[in-house]
């Protein structure tokens, strides 16, 4: 009897706001790890960002050393660079 009065006055705990406290306790772990993983791991669309990004920048360094070469080239010899 005691044990149904117990179960009996648990319901309304379980059935307000405790259901979701505890579903969030119990998927913690599996958030917690999914977020661990997205941050070490690098999607394709984050590699390919990157790698425009690193070819956008070595182009204009190229197009800075061309332009300075040429500079120089032309304060040597005249326009006829």
């Amino acid at each position: 009897m005691r044990k149904l009065l117990v179960c009996v006055s648990l319901v309304p705990l379980l059935a307000g706001g405790c259901v979701s406290t505890v579903a969030h306790i119990v998927t913690a772990p599996v958030r917690i790890t999914s977020k661990a993983v997205d941050w070490t791991t690098t999607s394709q669309s984050e590699a390919d960002r990157n790698y425009g990004r690193k070819m956008r920048k070595q182009e204009a360094k190229e197009g800075r050393e061309r332009r300075r070469e040429a500079n120089e080239c032309r304060r040597q010899h005249g326009q006829n660079c």
